[in-house]
């Protein structure tokens, strides 16, 4: 139904969510339902200067336009088709439709009933649509490119008045270089769909993002050992690592980069997997052909991870048994307990590594560094600082960090992506990632409370 169609009512609702989107935007503690996107709103009103009357149609690309947003994603569209599939056999009876969308918010593969193709043109959740945050403010695709994060946007937490109707789930896509490759989004044109009934796509979105992420992570190391290790307790991701049949670690996903302080320079430099984990040379001259369950010890620190080991492809058998993605399914009820390290740094070694932290927090810093200013090789330094401070060197640094970006939120006006590259993160994405998780607020509304 169109803007022009409505009945009073209707527009009043809308008067009053634009009222609702201003107040929020000038600084109103947002509703408890609106925390969440809060600070996307923000930055729709002010940074991006949008309307929330705007009643203008998104864009649909002509297929010559899409055609150049196409050619780029051509092998991760090809890898997601299959996840894709499974996804909207789920979601298609409600009324779904799943877009993947580029990294500029552009859709460039889509499921979805043809039959209503013009009702979803018109809302723009379709193939060719353009979500990108400064165009359309707030939604399920635009917001999840700029914070980088899965973002659940139900009906009246859009920014525009004009997608109240809507609800959509996006999750990110990362590619093998850790950096937002593609967006994955559920979205419904559905008035009467309740925000309990649409949070559950939200789950559905994240896990089948996560297996695009593997399945293209997997493809493109076929013909590597592809070392996959669950996260903590289940929780978050899993790290994904390719490794050459000398050990040295030649491809690292997301998650791996971030928890173990992996980075593009450090990779072509040569990291063996050795440095990391203990030795367990074994498990590379198996002749397995299917995955090798085991549990590896984190050079060091003692601590476990349950993981699954995949042998290189071979040409010669199905490369869908190398891809499949199988993060999700690491059984840890059959494999041993892991030994307990034990040890210490000497305090004059820990202070020359703290005094060192401090001085260059916003370098690229890895284990060999700090194990090098400790005096020690890799292996006991990780062990031996666990022991010392508590935490791994990773979680200790990450921590250093965080702290350093808090003060620098107080006391300086620097923006959010020069303080993250000032403290030494990727980007303000990794940044507000990290600090979310640590502290259960973003960057923006830390500095806000404490000014």
């Amino acid at each position: 139904m169109r803007l022009s169609e409505r009945s009073a009512g209707s527009l009043d609702t809308i008067a009053g969510h634009a009222d609702r989107v201003y107040s929020v935007a000038e600084g109103a503690t947002p509703p408890l339902e609106i925390q969440a996107v809060s600070s996307s709103w923000q930055r729709s009103a002010k940074k991006h200067g949008l309307d929330p009357l705007d009643s203008q149609a998104p864009r649909i690309l002509t297929p010559a336009e899409l055609k150049h947003f196409r050619e780029p994603l051509d092998k991760l569209i090809f890898t997601a088709r299959q996840e894709m599939d499974a996804l909207y056999e789920v979601v298609r009876e409600a009324g779904y439709t799943v877009l993947l969308c580029d990294s500029s918010g552009v859709a460039v593969a889509h499921r979805g009933e043809n039959a209503l193709a013009s009702q979803f043109q018109y809302w723009g959740t379709w193939l060719g649509g353009v979500w990108s945050e400064d165009v359309e403010g707030t939604n399920g695709i635009g917001t999840v490119i700029a914070e980088e994060r899965p973002v659940t946007v139900h009906r009246s937490q859009h920014f525009r008045s004009r997608h109240i109707e809507l609800s959509c789930s996006g999750a990110p896509v990362f590619g093998l270089d850790g950096r937002l490759m593609a967006v994955l989004d559920v979205s419904a044109i559905d008035p009467g769909l309740s925000e309990r009934a649409h949070a559950l796509t939200g789950a559905l979105t994240v896990r089948s993002a996560r297996a695009i992420e593997e399945r293209f992570f997997r493809e493109q190391f076929r013909r590597e050992w592809i070392v996959a290790v669950a996260p903590p307790e289940g929780i978050g991701s899993g790290m994904l690592l390719a490794v050459a049949g000398n050990q040295q670690i030649i491809g690292a996903n997301r998650a791996a980069r971030t928890s173990l302080m992996l980075d593009d320079r450090g990779l072509q430099a040569g990291t063996s997997l050795w440095s990391i984990f203990e030795r367990d040379i074994d498990l590379f001259r198996r002749q397995d052909r299917t995955d090798i369950s085991a549990r590896l010890l984190i050079a060091g620190c003692g601590d476990s991870r349950p993981a699954l080991v995949t042998p290189p492809g071979h040409p010669m058998t199905d490369d869908n048994l190398h891809t499949r993605p199988r993060l999700g399914s690491i059984d840890i009820s059959r494999l041993p307990p892991s030994p307990q390290a034990q040890g210490g740094l000497s305090p004059g070694a820990m202070r020359r590594v703290r005094e060192f932290v401090e001085v260059h927090l916003g370098e690229s810093i890895d284990l060999s560094i700090l194990a090098g200013v400790a005096g020690l090789s890799v292996h006991h330094f990780a062990r031996q600082f666990k022991q010392s401070a508590g935490v791994a060197p990773h979680a200790y640094l990450t921590q250093k960090r965080i702290e350093r970006a808090q003060e620098m939120l107080v006391q300086t006006d620097l923006s959010l992506a020069e303080i993250a590259f000032t403290v030494g993160f990727f980007d303000q994405g990794h940044l507000a990632r990290h600090f979310r998780q640590r502290l259960g607020t973003t960057p923006r509304e830390f500095r806000w409370s404490e000014r």
